[in-house]
């Protein structure tokens, strides 16, 4: 059973950084690749970021340009690099495992939050 552990969550002025991490356990990386979601409460669910097979990258477009996801060699962790924070950036964001060059979830995990202010 996969199991997803996030933590880097916080609160952070407006154009700061933070670096959020996620652990995998009992992932096969082979067969499925991973990646991030971010949801508010009252909205919709959004895919961030995703890393594939190849090692190309996926960005929602409301990040492009400011965060960075990245995995290491082992393939079971994973990194997302959020630069230039925005107010609408605030969101509990989670880490998953992805059907290789889609946003559909097989696993996820609890989440950690992040908000930013002004």
């Amino acid at each position: 059973q996969v199991q997803l552990v996030e933590s880097g969550g916080g609160s952070v002025q407006a154009g700061g950084s933070l670096i959020l991490s996620c652990t995998a356990s009992g992932y096969t990386y082979s067969s499925h690749c991973m990646g991030w979601f971010r949801q508010v409460p009252g909205k919709e669910r959004e895919g961030v970021a995703r890393i594939e097979r190849d090692g190309s990258t996926v960005y929602a477009d409301f990040v492009k340009g400011r965060f960075t996801v990245s995995q290491d060699s082992a393939k079971n962790s994973l990194k997302l690099q959020m630069n230039s924070l925005r107010l609408e950036d605030t969101a509990k964001y989670t880490c998953a495992v992805v059907l290789c060059r889609t946003w559909v979830t097989l696993s996820e995990g609890q989440g950690t939050q992040v908000t930013v202010s002004s």
